[in-house]
Parts: C-alpha cells; sequence; structure tokens
C-alpha cells in the first residue's frame, strides 16, 4: 500500500513511492503529456524499468530505444540515461539500494 504522496517530478511528470526497504525501492512515473522528459541523468544505483502504459524513447549511454506496455529493461549503476514520452503513461522503477532522495 502506497503511503507516500504523489510529488511533481518535472513538466507533466509525477512520482510516487509504492514501496520502500533500505535494499530495494519501487517508484511510480507518471507521464501525463507527449514531450514530458525524464531529464538525462545517472546515479549509482541499479534500476529496473517497466513499462505498464504509454510509450517512451529512451536515451542509456548514447543508445536510443523505444518501449511501450510490457517492456522492461535494466539501467546499469551510473549509465547515463532519460527519456521522451511518445504517448502519456506510466512507468513503474525498481531501484537497489532505495533512493533515499525520494524520500
Amino acid at each position: 500500500m502506497a503511503s507516500h504522496p504523489i510529488v511533481q517530478a518535472g513538466e507533466n511528470v509525477t512520482r510516487q513511492v509504492l514501496a520502500d526497504h533500505p535494499d530495494l525501492m519501487v517508484v511510480a512515473f507518471g507521464f501525463e503529456a507527449k514531450g514530458a522528459e525524464g531529464a538525462l541523468h545517472n546515479h549509482p544505483h541499479v534500476q529496473s524499468t517497466f513499462v505498464e502504459s504509454g510509450r517512451f524513447r529512451f536515451s542509456m549511454d548514447g543508445d536510443t530505444f523505444e518501449v511501450g506496455p510490457g517492456d522492461s529493461f535494466v539501467i546499469p549503476s551510473n549509465a547515463v540515461h532519460g527519456c521522451v514520452c511518445l504517448e502519456p503513461g506510466r512507468l513503474v522503477d525498481c531501484f537497489t539500494p532505495r533512493r533515499d532522495d525520494f524520500l
């Protein structure tokens, strides 16, 4: 059960922590409009991303690929990555260890 608030993570992007433990965190990102962006960034956490809905163009360490509902992939520690929303939707990300900056 999610008890964490929904927060703005960018223009037309929301974030909500769904579950957390020091070793693992599950976070939902809502992309409300075509063109909304998850800016390029990196972090020491290993991340898995599951596309619940929508379509997205991802960039990861210079490679670009598109994903849609049901797709999933892993982002290694410190890989530079980001995305652009092609169709509004929701991504569910898992991080290990937990992203304390999201709490």
